[in-house]
């Protein structure tokens, strides 16, 4: 199974219900929809919490990566002041 494939959160609820609702079995409900069972069980522990702790958690996710992405942009910005200290500096000497 390839790495990065997103979901719907639509596609996710309607396996785990298949699993959960239908009484299908991991395996069956994976081969099928042609995803791993290890993605089917944490979308199942996933979706039994309730709503609000899922949208709290998700919200928490996506401040993480936010703020990842701009430390990783004020580290690259840090880097280039960096160099171009150095540069500047063997310039005066």
């Amino acid at each position: 199974m390839p790495k990065g494939i997103r979901y719907a959160e639509e596609f996710k609820r309607d396996a785990v219900s298949q699993v959960t609702g239908r009484g299908y079995s991991v395996q069956e409900v994976s081969v099928r929809l042609g995803i791993s069972t290890k993605s089917l069980y944490s979308w199942i522990k996933q979706y039994k919490k309730p709503e609000s702790v899922r949208l709290k958690e998700t919200d928490q996710a996506r401040e993480n990566r936010r703020l990842k992405a701009e430390l990783a942009r004020v580290t690259e910005e840090r880097d280039i002041l960096k160099k171009a200290t150095a540069y500047f500096a063997r310039e005066t000497k």
